[in-house]
């Protein structure tokens, strides 16, 4: 599995998801993308809508230290 920053989550297949309600969505593709930025429209895949949207939100850690007032980090 490889997880990257505002990308999906790269997992070797075959790949059995299981959705909230209990879906199970089945590939047997060698590698599959699944979501993380939730603005998919073919969810549980990546069909790189967080390329079009910018940013994926960051985690609910993050989100706290802002609601804290504490600086984001910035490139230099």
């Amino acid at each position: 599995m490889t997880v990257e920053r505002d990308g999906p989550i790269l997992i070797e297949g075959p790949v059995e998801i299981v959705g909230e309600d209990g879906t199970v969505t089945v590939s047997d593709r060698f590698v599959v993308a699944v979501c993380t930025c939730r603005r998919s429209r073919i969810l549980p895949w990546c069909d790189t809508s967080h390329r079009r949207h910018g940013a994926a939100p960051h985690s609910r850690a993050d989100r706290a230290g802002r609601d804290r007032n504490e600086p984001e980090e910035t490139a230099p």
